[in-house]
């Protein structure tokens, strides 16, 4: 198993960062909160879990052990595969996932794409006794609450962010305009938009237009 990677990092896309360890470079798959926090030419840390198929190896990375573990444990559930698991991650944190299966709260997980009330109805049961209790840390690694700031492209970023989730262009084009005047205020604050917290609002906006 390869526990984590770490190097700096050699390119980064939507989806994805390629890190380079010992001369060779790593694709690693992120959530747009993880990648959030890299910058090209930067050294980096990421906690993996290698996803082996017949035809493929794949390599997810995470902010954190914590994350790791959620991902790892997301996938004893039936039906739940890496991508699902990984997009779960990507709209919420390992305790916000926690708490919701804890209290049994169907509407946080119908809120990740490819999770409808049924599908949140049987991951809350076949979950419930897995993930374990909320830390309460204040810790946030999700894209809820990820607190990497993010450079001048937010809207790009943002944008391939959705797509990746498996939003249509025309769907990714609404929501970044109906988060835009947030991201403006903020830049108006002389601060720096953050793609997670836009991202949490940007899903909210879409599941409200559904």
């Amino acid at each position: 198993m390869i526990a984590f990677v770490s190097g700096p990092v050699a390119a980064l896309a939507p989806d994805s960062a390629v890190v380079e360890v010992g001369g060779i470079g790593m694709s690693v798959q992120c959530t747009p909160g993880t990648l959030a926090g890299l910058r090209v030419g930067e050294q980096a840390k990421l906690a993996t879990s290698l996803v082996v198929r017949e035809d493929s190896l794949t390599l997810y990375g995470f902010a954190d052990d914590d994350e790791r573990q959620t991902f790892e444990l997301l996938q004893t559930a039936s039906g739940v595969g890496p991508r699902l698991a990984q997009a779960m991650l990507a709209v919420h944190s390992p305790d916000t996932l926690r708490t919701a299966v804890s209290s049994g709260d169907e509407k946080t997980l119908t809120a990740v794409p490819g999770i409808g009330k049924k599908g949140a109805q049987k991951l809350l049961l076949e979950l419930k006794d897995r993930l374990g209790e909320p830390l309460g840390t204040g810790r946030h690694t999700g894209a809820q609450g990820v607190g990497t700031p993010v450079a001048a492209g937010w809207r790009e970023q943002l944008h391939a962010a959705l797509v990746g989730l498996g939003y249509a262009t025309r769907e990714a084009d609404e929501a970044v305009s109906a988060v835009a005047p947030q991201a403006e205020a903020t830049l108006a604050e002389g601060a720096t938009p953050q793609v997670g917290r836009l991202l949490k609002a940007a899903l909210q906006q879409l599941n409200r237009a559904r």
